[in-house]
């Protein structure tokens, strides 16, 4: 008779392990914390305007702030879905302000610069998905304008809502997969210890 498999039973034994304490981990302690910081982020379009960070700081999205844009360097077309494209400004020091959005992608604005009041965003990150599990700097932020220069429509209202929070989907997730491994491995033990031994043949 088939003895059940120790070293493989203890290995998969351990990942089931690792994925429930993983799916524990998305429920009570990341879930909770995305929620409060959700929160957070909706009530911080009615707090009081600030200067626009100089450092970047994810508490402080949607945030009313004000900035001067002196001489911006580049002002470039970046996509913006149903509302068509966003003009971005880039400007002296670093500040990059949102300032309108538009249906032409060759549309140019003659923007002098000055002060801009609006909220505080993050810009387009073209690292993906795959990338920023390997690169962990902050993303950087910009001021999205409330009044765009003329030619261009406005950009619209702050929408926390917009920030997801997946970790309840994350530990539901990690629950399945240590679920789908014990049946598999359960399975292929069942059928190791059904499988009768064939004895050697006798000798000649």
């Amino acid at each position: 008779m088939r003895r059940l498999p120790v070293l493989p039973t203890i290995v998969v034994a351990l990942c089931v392990a690792l994925m429930i304490a993983l799916g524990l981990w998305q429920l009570i302690d990341r879930l909770p914390q995305k929620e409060a910081f959700i929160a957070e982020l909706r009530a911080n379009p009615a707090r009081p305007v600030i200067a626009f960070p100089i450092a970047p700081d994810d508490r402080l999205l949607f945030r009313r702030a004000i900035a001067d844009c002196r001489a911006p360097v580049s002002i470039e077309p970046r996509g913006a879905g149903a509302f068509g494209f966003r003009l971005i400004a880039r400007c002296r020091g670093g500040l990059t302000v949102q300032l309108g959005t538009t249906r032409d992608p060759n549309e140019h604005v003659a923007w002098p610069g000055g002060t801009v009041a609006g909220y505080v965003s993050h810009t387009p990150d073209g690292r993906s998905l795959i990338g920023t599990l390997f690169d962990r700097r902050p993303q950087a932020m910009m001021l999205v304008a409330s009044a765009p220069p003329p030619g261009l429509a406005a950009n619209a209202p702050p929408h926390p809502e917009s920030v997801p929070n997946n970790h309840l989907s994350y530990g539901v997730q990690w629950f399945f997969f240590a679920g789908i491994a014990s049946v598999i491995y359960l399975l292929a033990v069942r059928r190791r210890l059904a499988t009768p031994l064939v004895a050697p043949p006798p000798p000649r």
